[in-house]
Order: C-alpha cells, then structure tokens, then sequence
C-alpha cells in the first residue's frame, strides 16, 4: 500500500540548503537521479534548466524553475544508517542547483491543482524538494480551462503539454512579439491569429451551431507584404491591387486626414503657416469660406475642439523637450487671446460663456510664453489635465445635434482636394502683415505631395472612397460577417508617406471604435487587435528633436502611444512584432502585459527585457541567446508563470513569406530565378516608351 508520506518520498530529490526571495539553493541527493527521473512511471529528463521543482509548504507547494545547476566539492555527506565517521575524508562532488521561485500549487475542493502567482511563504533551511506529478505538471503549465481558450503551443518541458491563454488577457492588455530576424516572430504572430479564430470557431460549434463563423477581427498593417497569403477568407488591401487577382485597392484619402497629419507631412512651420494650413482645412471641409459669418457660439466649439485635439496627447504626462514643447506651448499661446475676443462679443450666451471665462482663468494659471531664447517653459500635466477637461466640458454642454453640424479642421469630412492649395493662397492673400510670403515653400510642397503619381493612389485615387465604406472594409460589419482578418499590405506604399498612411489609419480605427462605444447605451466595445509589424521603425523612441515641426514618424509614434494607453477601454488591443525592443517607444513598451519573447542576442535588447519583467523571471532570460527557431518564452499577464514553448507548425499556405534568402541554390543553379525587367518598371509607374536616350552627338 503507497501512502501519501511514502508517495512523497519518492519524489524527493534534495534538501534546501539556502533562501533568498529570488533565489533557492538546493543540495541534491546522492541518489537523486543524475540524467533521467521516473515521476509515476513517466521517464523525464532531470535535472536539466527550466525544469520544474516542488517545495512543499503549509501553504500548498512553492513552484520553482531550475536556473542553475553544478558540482561542488565538499566533504562527503553523512548518511543516516551508515557508520561513515571512521573514513577519509576526501573531497565529495556534491551537486547543487538553483531554483527560482515563481509561484505558488494548491489542491481546491474537486481535487483539482491550481496555480497562483507569487509566494506566501517562503522554506526554511533543510525542507524537502521534489518532483512535480503529471498532474501537477499540467497545472503548472497550462492553468485552468478559465484561462486557456486558445492554444499557442506546446511545452518541451512539461512533455508537450498543449498551452492555452485567455485570450481577453492576451489581447485586451497589448502583447509584443519580441526576437531577433529569423526566429520565428512572424510565423509566431500568424498562428497566434490563426489558432485565435479557429478555437473561437470550435467554440461556436459546440455551443452555438446556428452561428456560422467567429465575430472577429485581426486587422494587420503589413509593411513587408508578408501576411497577404496566410490567412484563409482574408481581405487583402494592396497598392497596385490589379497585378494580384483577388485583392483590394489600398485607399486612404487625404481628405481624411487631420490638421495635424497634414502639417507633419507638409512640415508646416507653427507659427504662420499651420494656423492658415488649419483655416483653410476648417472652410473646405464647412463647404464655405466665410469664417467671420459663423455665429460666436460656433467659433468658440471649433476653436475648444482644435485646442483639445493639439494638447491632449500630453495631458497625462506634460510635455519637456522639443518638438512637443513647440507644438502644446504655441497651441496654448494662440488659444489665450481668442478665447478672450470671444467672451468680448455681447451675443455669446450662458452657460457657454461662464465655462469659457473658466478655462481662460485656468489657462493663466501658468504663463505659456517663450523665454528670452525663444523656447517655450515645461508644461506640467496637471495643469494640461486641467485644460483637457475643463474643454471637455464646454464641448459636452453643446447638443449632439449641434456638434454634429460644426466641423473643424479635423473632422473626417469630404473636400476636394485639388482646391487646397488654391485657397490657402488666397486665404494667405487677404491675411495682414503680408502672410503670403511665408507659404510659399508650404504651397510647393502640398502641391508636390498631391502631384506625386507614386503617392495619388493611395491619398488622391480617381474612385474615391467613402468614410463609412473605409470603415466598413477595414474594421468590418455587424457580427464579422464579411471577414475576421484584414491585412493592409502596405509594401508598395511609398517610403515618404509611409509613417503617415500607417498612423493615420491606426487613429482612424481608434476613433471609429470610440465613437462606436459612445453611440450605444450600453457602452459596449467592439474587440478588435491592431497587429504591426516592423513595430521599432513606426513606434521608435522620441528623437528629441529640437525642431517645432513634427514629423511623419513622430505624428505615428504619438497615435500608437495614444492607442496603447487607452486603446483597451474602446476594445483595441495592440500586438506588435520588433526585432529590436531597444528601440521602441517605451510609453508602447511599458503598456505591453505580455510577451513572446524568442532569441534575442544584442546585449541592448536583453538588457531592456530585463528591466521590463519581475526579478523572479531574469534567471530565465540568459537563455534568450540560445534559444531554438519558433521557441519564445511566454511571461506576463496572459501566464501566471513564465513558460517555454514551441510554436505550432504551420503548413505551407499558412506561412508568411519570410522566409531566408537561398543563396546557394540560386547560385548554383538549383533554383531557377527569371527577370524580366520591362515588365517590372511597367508596374512600377513608368513607361519604357517615353524614356528615350539621345545621344549628345546626333542632336
């Protein structure tokens, strides 16, 4: 008969020897097993790094990782019914390890083990460790059925066990995707999609047979073109779109872009130039240039929305350096007087006249004018938050049908755009003080942008698109019913306005799903999962440029780091691939709750890993450097314990194209490569016919 302390007994592989919170030392026995353990008959390999050890405790048992393990010499151990006082006493390899301790099993009710995180009470000196069950195993790894409704992979330490998360927690609190080229990050972020849809489709199998397909949606900004043929049903936009039977043209209007985007990509100086930039953009999207016609009422509501829409980035956490400084100082400064002409005119009405004169009396809180050197002070966050919401009030006080009559120059609203440069020269012809002087070089560059063959069929296409038919394409309908995957190939988009169609696409899908939130009674979200790819080169760290005029990637890092903070409350969560996390933004970093963490080698990188996870986990990320192709580490939210896992297989039609180039075989002749050059400058935009060389001497 096998009772519980002899079922124990011969589990028991060693002693406590030291403890420390992040670090247990353990003595093995002499006859612990030194290459494989037998645990209820399953032979498993032990001991070995990333195995798992159990110390039992009156709490339940502490689960701990193994992160270390060696031999030390020492006098030869003294043995319970052994008469060993009479030998030599010659040195003894004794062999040691280290565990880490990272969570804490119990058993419930049902007989069940369940894993919580952290540990209440630590050993002492002398307790036992021992080897985990199958069972215990299995809960260590892969949680309760609560928890996993998704599977990613599999465990190569836990005997392939098959790991699932919770996809509300994988998703809902941003997931990053971090390893070197060639290590399987890509491949891992398509079955992460995949294994997504295909479990929720089980689930409605089993629970709701009358729903045909899972109300999904993966919308993923491909820069490289890698995603196109991976996913089954997908819609594919592309540019270019009529070379590749079945995909979409990629459009994105410029129409639809906000003040700010056109001032980044126009690089339009703060002081003259964006506020004539933002008047004509504010009378074309009215359909009317008479500006002075629109009643106190109206100015004032465009005039709070503008303001809100150029500081609220900053409010939670102030603004130091340049171009930030530039562009909140002199949005606060222009406001000022404005708003105090407004509250001069007899026919502005209460209540919306007391809550201006109250967000003019908070705006003098603190003087925003440029010092002696021409640069503007630090501007502190609490008093940004005091502006953002004292705005917010003066715009809730107007009636929805009110403010959906005003349009402001950010409002998504059709113009033609031909017509911008035209009336920005004439709205700078009739300004004093000769402001027509300082836009020229603002009027060569619209015009250039707009001109541009390369860029005008993605911000200018001759089928134009409406909003609500974007929206529709992009984000999908009611239910999911058109499509759970969307993929932006944005490969072909041109470099210089690269940055700017991705952010303004991500702000788009961000505001459409607020709006959505905002328009229901009950505030419901529509889930939804950004996924970016090439994440370092679109969300990298603030530059710290001293110019006032943001850029392109700066306008897309901003939209991101927006997303990232408060995309969760309207239901989009952020998955992002980087081959080089010392590079990102670390306001987008510190928002990720989970990570995938494959082989990472460069010491910048492993170091910023190591300053973003629990002490209790870094003994596990020395072996980031050597890990296999498609193994990562899961730690985070989305697992209670830091996991080893192999990502599943995917077959060939399910892959994304990423593969490495094969040099050899197209050298040596085994693979064969045409070209065909014509057909490819063809596509490219130029025709072959038009570009004739004459030689100098027959002229």
């Amino acid at each position: 008969m096998t009772t519980p302390i002899s079922h124990i007994s011969s589990r028991t592989i060693g002693t406590v020897e030291s403890v420390a919170p992040e670090n247990i030392t353990v003595l093995l026995d002499t006859d612990s097993p030194k290459s494989t353990a037998f645990s209820e008959g399953i032979p498993v390999s032990f001991p070995k790094i990333n195995n798992y050890v159990l110390l039992p405790s009156e709490t339940g048992a502490i689960v701990g990782v193994i992160v270390w393990i060696g031999i030390e010499r020492s006098g030869y151990p003294k043995r319970t019914g052994h008469d060993d006082f009479e030998l030599i006493d010659l040195p003894f390899p004794l062999r040691k390890m280290n565990v880490c301790p990272m969570g804490t099993l119990s058993g419930t009710k049902s007989k069940q083990w369940k894993l919580e995180r952290g540990v209440q009470s630590y050993p002492s000196v002398g307790d036992l460790v021992i080897l985990p069950t199958a069972d215990q195993l299995a809960a260590i790894v892969t949680g309760t059925a609560e928890d996993g409704r998704m599977t990613v992979g599999t465990c190569p330490t836990a005997h392939q066990a098959s790991i699932s998360v919770n996809p509300d927690t994988l998703f809902g609190r941003h997931l990053a995707v971090l390893g070197n080229t060639g290590s399987g990050k890509s491949c891992t972020v398509a079955g992460i999609i995949q294994s997504a849809i295909t479990s929720a489709q089980q689930e409605i199998e089993s629970t709701k047979p009358s729903v045909t397909h899972p109300n999904a949606r993966f919308i993923v900004l491909d820069p490289n073109g890698e995603y196109s043929r991976c996913f089954n049903g997908s819609r594919v936009f592309k540019v270019q779109s009529d070379l590749v039977e079945g995909v979409l043209p990629f459009k994105l209007p410029a129409w639809m872009w906000n003040s700010s985007e056109w001032a980044s990509i126009a690089q339009a100086a703060t002081k003259t130039q964006r506020p004539l930039l933002q008047k004509a953009l504010r009378e074309l999207r009215t359909g009317t240039s008479d500006w002075a016609g629109l009643d106190v009422k109206a100015k004032v509501w465009i005039r709070v929305r503008t303001l809100l829409s150029s500081i609220s980035r900053y409010r939670f956490t102030g603004v130091t350096g340049y171009p930030d400084l530039g562009n909140c100082g002199g949005a606060l400064e222009i406001a000022l007087p404005d708003f105090e002409a407004y509250l001069r005119d007899q026919t502005f009405p209460e209540p919306y006249k007391g809550e201006l004169a109250f967000l003019v009396s908070v705006l003098k809180v603190e003087s925003i004018e440029k010092n002696n050197a021409g640069y503007y002070p630090s501007i502190r966050n609490v008093f940004l938050n005091s502006v953002c919401e004292q705005c917010e009030k003066i715009i809730n006080l107007y009636p929805i049908s009110y403010q959906s009559g005003c349009i402001n120059e950010d409002n998504p609203t059709y113009f033609n755009l031909t017509q911008l440069a035209d009336h920005l020269e004439l709205i700078a012809a009739n300004e004093p003080n000769n402001a027509g002087q300082y836009i020229s070089t603002l009027l060569l560059r619209i015009k250039a942008i707009l001109g541009d063959s390369r860029m005008s069929g993605v911000i200018a296409p001759e089928e134009d698109i409406a909003l609500e038919t974007w929206l529709n394409m992009v984000i999908g309908d009611g239910g999911g019913a058109n499509v759970q995957v969307t993929v932006l190939d944005l490969s072909l988009v041109p470099h210089e306005i690269l940055h700017l169609v991705i952010a303004v696409t991500s702000r788009l899908i961000l505001e459409a799903h607020q709006r959505y939130r905002n328009s229901n009674s009950q505030k419901d979200n529509l889930p939804t999962v950004l996924v970016l790819e090439e994440a370092h080169t679109f969300i990298s760290k603030n530059s710290n440029r001293s110019d006032d005029i943001p850029t392109p990637s700066e306008m897309c890092r901003a939209t991101f780091e927006r997303i990232a903070r408060e995309g969760r409350k309207f239901g989009i969560g952020l998955l992002l691939s980087s081959q080089r996390p010392s590079e990102l933004s670390e306001t987008v970093l510190s928002q990720c709750n989970s990570f995938m963490l494959h082989r990472i080698t460069n010491d910048r990188d492993q170091e910023l890993i190591a300053r973003l996870v629990p002490d209790t986990s870094r003994g596990l990320l020395r072996e980031l450097p050597c890990l296999p192709t498609s193994h990562y580490i899961l730690l985070g939210a989305a697992s209670k314990l830091p996991i080893l896992i192999q990502a599943h297989k995917l077959e060939n039609g399910q892959r994304p194209d990423s593969d490495d180039p094969e040099f050899w075989d197209v050298w040596t002749g085994k693979k064969e490569r045409s070209i065909d050059w014509e057909q490819i400058v063809n596509e490219w935009g130029q025709a072959t016919d038009e570009c004739e060389i004459v030689d100098k001497e027959e002229e």
